[in-house]
């Protein structure tokens, strides 16, 4: 029987996407990324991210780690636009595989026992 305290939670990679021809103002390529593997968020060496760019994805990102609903938008929504109106750029949310975590491991409040 597996631990009661397991939960899954899905791994991200963040990506830059950008139509053919536009700029990207925010210092991205396209193609740049970064992970999220539970709340670990991991950039490639010599890589960055404008803390705009990730300042419009990052409330999205703990509520795509989570299973969703087939019909709900979290689950069929992935492009986020770049917070500068004159940039065409988008981040593109995929999830990538499920991880296992253990609630005891993550908070130190108990869980409540049923009964």
């Amino acid at each position: 029987m597996p631990p009661q305290d397991e939960f899954e939670l899905y791994d991200l990679r963040v990506e830059v996407v950008c139509p053919p021809g536009e700029r990207i103002l925010c210092g991205a390529r396209e193609g740049d990324y970064f992970t999220l593997e539970g709340e670990m968020l991991y950039l490639p060496p010599g890589q960055g991210i404008s803390i705009y760019s990730l300042s419009s994805v990052l409330p999205l990102l703990a509520a795509k780690q989570r299973m969703t609903h087939t019909n709900d938008w979290m689950t069929t929504d992935a492009l986020i636009a770049c917070p500068d109106p004159n940039c065409k750029s988008q981040l593109k949310i995929i999830r990538t595989g499920t991880r296992k975590f253990y609630h005891s491991e993550a908070t130190a409040v108990e869980l409540k026992k049923d009964g």
